[in-house]
């Protein structure tokens, strides 16, 4: 009981102990407080010293763009302790880079106007003169009619399109530039002598077969270039292939082109002038591809070679019936699906066996075979069967005399839009884009479609019923 009673020494050399703890720690505490304070203080110099660098640099000019490149400053790793001090963030700067193809537009009275070409469905199109060089350009001011929305998409899709469409056979966007106004904006393009469709207009004889097939590969080169870059022109005809003194042709008018994937996106049926326009797109096709540009020029190619648009229907009703009666009336084994199509639940068909290559040799007596086999496949209703660009540039058509003829050896021709003197005979033109009636909401009956014609009559016209 004795050993277990403790001393009143033991005790005092307990409290002794004890106190001689606290102060340790109460000195650890002091010493780790003065530390972060010590450190916030260091942090907040080494921020005030690196604004003051970044001043001067921006002073004197040095953004670190023709130099290294400046790196940020790195925060030492702060103990557990440590981290629990609040400290401000150091800034970070900005790494700047040059980017040449980027600054402000020049206005528009860097160009004297000097005539009036024409308007299209997205702008005006004048010939103008570059004042410090002389040279002549085509001037193209956008329309702006919903300025209040936003640029137009329309002009957005052109601009995007032309700036990353770098061919021979496609006109070339030199800039834009800028008038007084916000909505006054102005594409500066190469100034072409001619348009296919003008030309055709003026001359006696037309093309050659020779030129024909030099004009065909220029087109289908360019759209091939298009289609290889994941774009669609959608709106391809004669009236927008220029072309210049010296034989070249070049695709211009870009206002309905747009980027596409695979598989295609959905979209709008309302593209391509009325008697250029896809057989699916009239049916109502919400999906479609690279084989609408391709329709287009198998319709151009006919028309180089009788100098007339091939079909020229008055709505999209009678657009059909022409088509149909060049190229037969679809069947479900030549065209699988077709009836699902919008437009397509609504039509008539009769049964019969009469093939696109029969009537295209009739309507083409003097088209060789090779000829009839590249324009029957470009003019195919199923848009499967059509041949990709690519591929129409491979077609034993070019390959057979006549040989295309070198641009060199093209013929000159005065130039309607350089106001130079020409005559001038009369030509129908075709329904603008989207003004056709459409085809929702009537039922056609293409049921008689060859009734009151012989078996062997091939190409012969025939009237369209609405039931």
């Amino acid at each position: 009981m004795a050993s277990q009673v403790k001393s009143r020494w033991a005790d005092d050399e307990e409290d002794t102990a004890l106190e001689a703890q606290r102060r340790r720690e109460k000195e650890l505490k002091k010493q780790a407080k003065a530390d972060r304070q010590r450190k916030v203080q260091e942090e907040e110099n080494l921020r005030k010293q690196n604004a003051a660098t970044a001043t001067d640099d921006s002073i004197n000019g040095h953004d670190g763009v023709n130099g290294e490149s400046e790196r940020p400053s790195k925060r030492r790793r702060l103990s557990p302790e440590q981290d629990t001090a609040t400290i401000e963030p150091v800034p970070v700067k900005l790494l700047r880079f040059p980017a040449s193809e980027w600054g402000p537009c020049r206005h528009v009275d860097n160009f004297e106007k000097l005539n009036h070409i024409e308007e299209g469905s997205y702008g005006w199109v004048s010939r103008a003169k570059e004042t410090a060089t002389g040279e002549i350009v085509a001037l193209k001011k956008l329309k702006m009619d919903n300025a209040n929305d936003g640029f137009p998409v329309t002009g957005l899709r052109e601009i995007q399109t032309l700036m990353a469409s770098k061919h021979e056979n496609i006109v070339a966007l030199r800039e834009v530039v800028m008038g007084d106004k916000l909505d006054d904006v102005f594409l500066v393009m190469d100034f072409l002598e001619h348009d296919l469709k003008t030309l055709q207009e003026d001359m006696l004889d037309g093309f050659s077969p020779s030129e024909i097939k030099t004009l065909l590969l220029q087109l289908t080169s360019a759209v091939e270039y298009l289609h290889s870059n994941w774009i669609l022109h959608r709106d391809l005809k004669t009236s927008n292939l220029l072309m210049n003194n010296r034989g070249q042709m070049k695709v211009a008018d870009f206002g309905m082109a747009r980027y596409y994937g695979d598989p295609p996106p959905k979209l709008t049926q309302l593209v391509v002038t009325l008697w250029y326009r896809a057989p699916e797109l009239l049916l109502g096709t919400e999906k479609y591809g690279a084989e609408i540009d391709l329709w287009s020029v198998g319709c151009i190619l006919g028309e180089l070679l009788t100098k007339q648009p091939l079909l020229q229907g008055k709505n999209e009703v009678d657009q059909l019936s022409k088509i149909f009666e060049l190229c037969g009336i679809p069947t479900e084994a030549a065209w699988p699906g077709f009836k699902r199509l919008p437009n397509a639940r609504s039509l008539r068909f009769p049964n019969t066996s009469q093939t696109t290559g029969a009537v295209i040799r009739a309507k083409f007596p003097l088209l060789t075979a090779a000829g009839t086999s590249l324009l029957t496949s470009l003019l195919s209703l199923n848009p499967a069967q059509r041949p990709t660009a690519k591929e129409a540039l491979t077609h034993p058509y070019f390959r057979e005399d006549p040989k295309p003829k070198s641009t060199a050896m093209f013929p000159t021709f005065p130039s309607k839009a350089g106001q130079e003197k020409r005559r001038r005979i009369a030509s129908p033109s075709a329904p603008k884009r989207g003004d056709a009636p459409r085809i929702a909401g009537e039922a056609a009956d293409f049921s008689d479609i060859f009734a009151n014609r012989d078996d062997e009559e091939v190409g012969g016209g025939f009237a369209l019923k609405l039931i």
